[in-house]
Formats: C-alpha cells, sequence, structure tokens
C-alpha cells in the first residue's frame, strides 16, 4: 500500500487503463463537427437537492443511483451501510431505435462521434445523470451520446417518456426541492431545459454560457447553472485558456427562468490574485445556510470558497499532488484535475475527489486542513450517503463506488458496479423492488 500521501497507480486505475484523449480522432471529429456548426444546422428539442424525504409508510426504500456511463447502465445500491447492489437498469432499451436515427442523420452521427471520441474517451456516453420520481416508479436518466431525457419504469424497464434536447449532447442534471422538475443541460445549445419529471413536458429553459454541465437548484428559488466552456481540444497550456468560450455561472428565477445574475468567475478569480487559474467552475457546493460555495475548476488540484453575499473568492485550498501523474495537461481528462465535492451535512466536512491524482480526502472546512488521501481510481464524483455519515465516491477507473467516514477520513466500504461509473444520485424505489436486471 503506498504511503497516504503519495497515492500510487492500481491495476486498473487511470493511468493502467489507457485513457489518453485521442487528440488525432478528436481533431478530426472537431473538424467535422465545426463544418457542421458552419452550415447552420440546429436540431429542434422535442445543489442538486437530494429527492425528498421519504418513510416506510410511503412504501418506498432510499437508495443511491450509480449511473455506468459507457454501459449504459444504472446500477441501484443500498443509500448507507455496505452499499449493497440491490438491482441494475438498462438505461438504453431503445438503443436500436437510437442508432438508426444516427445513422440515417449525417449531422446527428458527426456529434455521435465527436462525443465518442472527445468527453467519451473513445467510448459511447450513455448515461450521465439520474434521479427518481417522486413516487419512486421511475427513473430519470440524460443520455450524452443520445442527446435526450428518458424516464425508464422500474418495474417493466420501458421507456415512459423521451425529450430530446436542444442541439446534441445531455450532460449534468439536478432536481427541483419538492422533486417535481428536473433541469438538464443541453450542452452544445447552451440551454438548460427544466422539464416535469413525471410527464416529460418542457416547463421552461433558458440561455447559458459555452457548455454548461452542473446545475444546482437552492432552497431561495433560484437555479444555478455552471457553464465550463470546451473542454476536449488539446489547446490546454495555461496562456490558451481564453480559447475555451464564454465560461460564466447563470442565476435563473427557477419559476421564471429568467436570469437574475451572473457570474463571472474570471473578474473574481483575477482580483483574488489568481489570474493564472481557469474560470471554468466544475462541481460545485453549498454550504447548509446557502451563504458559501466551494468549487472547483478545471486543472486545478484543489478547491475555492466563494462568498455568495460579497460576491467574492475568500479562500483557497491547493491538495496534494499525485507525483506519478503525467504532468502533460491534453492527457487529463476533459481538462479535470480534481472532479468531484461534497459536504457533510452538518457542513463541518468536505469530500473532495482528486479525480486525477487517484485519491479521496475529507477537509476540514474551518481550517481546510485535509485528511488521510485514500488511493481510489479516477473519482469522479462525490456525494452523501442516506445517513450522512460518509462520503461515496465514484472510482470510474476501477467500476467500483467506496464510502469514506466523514469522521475518520478511511474507507469504510466498496461495492463493484457497471463500466466508468459518474454520477451517484440519492433516490427511493418501491421498497420491495429488487430489478428489472440489465442482461
Amino acid at each position: 500500500m503506498p504511503s497516504p500521501r503519495e497515492p500510487r497507480p492500481r491495476p486498473g486505475s487511470l493511468r493502467g487503463r489507457a485513457r489518453r484523449r485521442p487528440v488525432g480522432s478528436l481533431a478530426a471529429a472537431l473538424a467535422l463537427l465545426a463544418a457542421v456548426a458552419g452550415s447552420g444546422a440546429v436540431a429542434s428539442p422535442a445543489a442538486a437537492a437530494p429527492a425528498p424525504a421519504r418513510t416506510a409508510a410511503d412504501g418506498l426504500r432510499e437508495v443511491m443511483f450509480v449511473g455506468n456511463n459507457w454501459d449504459g447502465t444504472a446500477d441501484v445500491i443500498e443509500s448507507a451501510g455496505e452499499l449493497r447492489r440491490i438491482g441494475r437498469v438498462n438505461v438504453i432499451p431503445d438503443r436500436e431505435e437510437r442508432m438508426r436515427e444516427i445513422y440515417l442523420d449525417p449531422i446527428k452521427l458527426a456529434f455521435f462521434l465527436g462525443v465518442r471520441s472527445g468527453p467519451g474517451e473513445g467510448h459511447d456516453q450513455f448515461v450521465d445523470d439520474m434521479y427518481a420520481t417522486p413516487d419512486g416508479s421511475a427513473m430519470v436518466v440524460s443520455r450524452p451520446s443520445f442527446a435526450d431525457v428518458v424516464s425508464v419504469d422500474l418495474r417493466t424497464g420501458r421507456i415512459n417518456w423521451r425529450f430530446p434536447v436542444a442541439g446534441y449532447r445531455s450532460d449534468h442534471m439536478a432536481v427541483s426541492p419538492d422533486g417535481t422538475r428536473v433541469a438538464v443541460s443541453a450542452s452544445t445549445a447552451n440551454t438548460v431545459h427544466v422539464l416535469d419529471i413525471v410527464t416529460g413536458r418542457q416547463v421552461g429553459s433558458f440561455k447559458t454560457g459555452d457548455k454548461p454541465h452542473e446545475n444546482v437548484f437552492t432552497s431561495d428559488g433560484l437555479l444555478w447553472n455552471m457553464s465550463i466552456g470546451e473542454v476536449t481540444t488539446a489547446l490546454d497550456a495555461p496562456w490558451l485558456d481564453w480559447t475555451k468560450g464564454d465560461r460564466r455561472i447563470t442565476v435563473v428565477d427557477a419559476n421564471t427562468f429568467k436570469t437574475v445574475r451572473v457570474i463571472d468567475m474570471r473578474e473574481r478569480l483575477d482580483a483574488f490574485g489568481r489570474g493564472d487559474l481557469s474560470d471554468a467552475v466544475r462541481p460545485l457546493v453549498f454550504t447548509p445556510d446557502e451563504k458559501k460555495i466551494y468549487f472547483q475548476v478545471s486543472f486545478f488540484n484543489g478547491f475555492l470558497e466563494y462568498d455568495v453575499a460579497t460576491d467574492r473568492i475568500t479562500r483557497l485550498k491547493n491538495l496534494p499532488g499525485n507525483p506519478d501523474l503525467n504532468p502533460d495537461r491534453t492527457s487529463w481528462v476533459n481538462d479535470s484535475r480534481h472532479h468531484g465535492l461534497s459536504m457533510s451535512p452538518d457542513g463541518t466536512k468536505l469530500c473532495v475527489a482528486g479525480t486525477m491524482d487517484d485519491y479521496t480526502t475529507v477537509v476540514d472546512r474551518a481550517t481546510l486542513q485535509e485528511g488521510p488521501l485514500v488511493e481510489t481510481a479516477k473519482p469522479y464524483w462525490a456525494t452523501v450517503s442516506g445517513d450522512g455519515r460518509s462520503c461515496v465516491v465514484s472510482e470510474s477507473g476501477a467500476d467500483r463506488v467506496s464510502a469514506i467516514d466523514f469522521k475518520t477520513g478511511q474507507r469504510v466500504a466498496s461495492v463493484q458496479v457497471g463500466d466508468h461509473p459518474q454520477r451517484v444520485r440519492l433516490a427511493h424505489v418501491p421498497a420491495d423492488w429488487t430489478g428489472p436486471t440489465a442482461p
């Protein structure tokens, strides 16, 4: 076992599974996409809060959904304790139909291949994000390669509804505090759609910066979107950061979808004296009182603290780097260095997924002192267990989900899941649910 301060690659880790960005094929795909974009063709579309609390009287069971991005499946695991797997859902039961549509449309095919060679690292992206409907009867899933959102019946495995997003790729989602609406980023159309989670009907939408990514509903009736710009080019040198596009935080009224605030982190970073850092805000998390935000940015091994009321960055935490990490930034997946952040329910601890450095660590929020660096293989997301005691991370380099205790900073449980797990979300399913099971 390596020193807790110097994690080493493990079998199946990022550097053991040859996941360098396919620059040559990506360049060709980008050229093709640029030609398509130039034609003017556009497809027409047909914090994050946890799922609302439920009790046994509701006939529901609290679980976690784990999206296996390259498999096209979602594992359902226990929300606390041993993280035992309960069942698996095939989220692409309509794969043949979707592929037929794509092959018959050269524009869709160009973008489909672009997703594969770019953010998909040579793989199709069949599941990005997922939530449960309020009654626990269905899983709502964003499917990047199919540029849509679908509702999958958890009993039958059939699709209840499908919503094609604007453009050619769907991305991160968020569910409203009451569980009735879901927001999804349409990353190539610079748009966020807000859908009725039961019917799939669009109830609103708004425009964002380039490549909208994470969405977070807050308790004051706002919806925050973070746009991250272009993350698949090889123009990753710090002096070329300006080529990444218009990156900003767009805050809208969650009922009217009118913009109430735009935050340009470039200005805030410059004022903080860190003009060298990217302004592409990746995962972020609010404190329980929603007065502060902790966020990660592209290429940085650490995070920053932002005060909402004063509109300024107040602290920065630089976390240890893995000495074995390839310093070539073009080899870092989708401009990530650290990608995954969660906070303990009492707001005293942060859990950080050190994606490219192959570790996860718990950080004291008051002192910003990190705990043990727990070796984890390309951890790509972090959330909180159902009992609030642990940080749960997806180890996309080992096809595993692990729980890290907030108190001790040590791994307390793990479970194997499907190929390339990314998003992990708390959800509810019927108490007696055990399937359907994907082949």
